[in-house]
């Protein structure tokens, strides 16, 4: 399972993954607001994600990128892609995480990109199922990137050494 990560004293890199425009009807008409949904990393193995909503699309992005540094988690690398393939869910989002061969690249849609840049794999393929609604993508990425857990890890929780796992 992916730890917490304290991102203090850490050059971190952001990115916008989505902006939307949300509109709440009271009594006196409509108040438009933003919504904004910030990724930040290190690429070195920690990324984190937020939301953040305001009247002006700067304090929202400012108040996910703050939300963002609290959601910090640390990913399993195995060299520059991820141990096992796995699927990541959350909500009606499902998305396909298989490693990949040095040299393949990121291959992904923009949103699930955006994470597995800033988390720093290098090598992956990866296919959105079900849902593309960017907010729910990025949590199933993220889900699924929880989620990995490398040999040494598995090992340890059944008391055998590393050379006894099959596969």
């Amino acid at each position: 399972m992916a730890e917490k990560f304290n991102p203090s004293g850490v050059e971190l890199t952001d990115n916008m993954v989505a902006l939307n425009r949300v509109s709440k009807t009271v009594k006196g008409g409509r108040i438009q607001r933003f919504a904004a949904v910030m990724v930040v990393g290190d690429g070195e193995g920690h990324v984190g994600y937020g939301l953040g909503k305001a009247a002006e699309v700067p304090e929202a992005i400012r108040k996910a990128t703050e939300d963002a540094k609290k959601n910090m988690i640390t990913v399993p690398l195995k060299g520059s892609t991820i141990p096992h393939e796995i699927i990541g869910e959350f909500g009606s989002g499902r998305v396909l995480l298989k490693p990949a061969a040095p040299g393949t690249g990121i291959i992904a849609g923009k949103t699930v990109r955006a994470v597995l840049e800033l988390a720093g794999i290098k090598n992956i393929r990866a296919k959105c199922l079900r849902t593309n609604n960017p907010i729910n993508v990025v949590k199933a990425t993220f889900e699924g990137l929880k989620s990995l857990r490398t040999a040494e890890e598995v090992a340890r929780s059944r008391g055998i050494p590393v050379e006894n796992l099959k596969g």
